[in-house]
């Protein structure tokens, strides 16, 4: 035993050099900022699901890891649409959740935003439309900002929240890092 606490006295403490920053978590200072100017409390978010593989909701949950932290920031998300100000919304719209969606989107007060999650919510993904599935979001209530890929990860869903709550800016040139999600026509 001695030797080997010989042994660490002469080495000393031997680790490796900490990771460097990941550039996109920078967007989390833009994102706090942006949320206490406009509104000046927490941004209350509503997720739904019209009928995903739960790929996207896997991203989504990892917002609330330590990593990403979004309670930190001043966004959270609520069980009541009546509290929400943004909804997120995954999956292509089932034919079964069409209703339903429009339900919870009608219950959202003004000024309501909508975010598009994954391919399957942008575009329909590979389920397109048919007698099962109303394709995407926008088929069903108007989206404000589209957040592509099959998931998209949790900082690209950062972005897209970042872009729904910048009133003009176009998400592709505004504060969000580029390409990272798309204003909906």
């Amino acid at each position: 035993m001695w030797k080997t606490l010989q042994q660490i006295a002469v080495t000393g403490i031997v680790t490796e050099p900490a990771p460097a920053a990941d550039p996109g978590l920078k967007l989390r200072d833009a994102l706090q900022e942006r949320i206490l100017g406009i509104m000046g409390r927490a941004l209350c978010i509503r997720a739904v699901d019209a009928g995903s593989c739960n790929g996207c909701e896997l991203e989504i949950h990892a917002l609330n890891n330590p990593v990403y932290n979004l309670e930190g920031l001043g966004i959270r998300f609520v069980a009541s649409p009546r509290h929400a100000d943004l909804l997120l919304v995954t999956g292509p719209v089932a034919r079964s959740m069409e209703a339903a969606l429009l339900a919870t989107w009608e219950a959202t007060p003004e000024p309501r935003l909508v975010v598009a999650i994954g391919d399957c919510g942008c575009t329909g993904g590979v389920f397109g439309e048919s007698y099962a599935s109303c394709g995407r979001v926008s088929n069903v209530i108007p989206v404000d900002v589209a957040v592509p890929g099959c998931p998209p990860s949790p900082v690209r869903i950062m972005a897209g929240i970042l872009a729904a709550i910048t009133p003009g800016a176009d998400a592709r040139h505004g504060p969000t890092p580029s390409g990272l999600a798309e204003r909906a026509p």
